[in-house]
């Protein structure tokens, strides 16, 4: 059984990146089964540090727009909508091109708040940043919490 409460539609989902930082950086949602989605992002100059390694802000970015995402696809839009509360990220190893990748699952789906485990990784398969992301769920006309 999926967890998504809408099939996700990638086109949409990629449309809905233009004018935001998520097109700056090239972020492109590729795939999606029952229990996780996925995006890539560009490795360049856009995403690099001075000493040409893929900035860790860079690669909160990816994690945070690919939860955050995935929490809009649990979630009816018509009650709800949904903001980061925190994110975390252990960068493992530096990559330098090509694109990194991201893979989302879900750790707790819960009435308020859902908790995402993302794990990034280069072309080569090998892990590069382990992110943790909490989504306040909050009901259309009040303010996220915090705010």
């Amino acid at each position: 059984m999926s967890l998504w409460q809408r099939t996700p539609d990638l086109e949409a989902l990629n449309a809905s990146l233009s004018n935001t930082i998520g097109e700056v950086l090239d972020i492109r949602f590729e795939s999606f089964d029952d229990d996780s989605i996925s995006a890539s992002m560009a490795v360049d100059a856009r995403t690099h540090q001075p000493y040409g390694l893929l900035h860790g802000g860079a690669s909160v970015v990816l994690a945070e727009t690919l939860g955050s995402m995935a929490s809009y696809l649990c979630i009816d839009p018509e009650r709800f909508y949904c903001v980061g509360l925190e994110v975390n990220a252990n960068h493992l190893r530096g990559l330098r091109s090509g694109r990194v990748h991201a893979v989302a699952r879900a750790v707790h789906l819960g009435r308020s708040t859902h908790v995402w485990d993302i794990r990034l990784h280069g072309d080569d398969g090998k892990p590069s940043c382990i992110s943790r992301l909490t989504v306040a769920i909050v009901p259309l006309g009040e303010q996220p919490p915090g705010r």
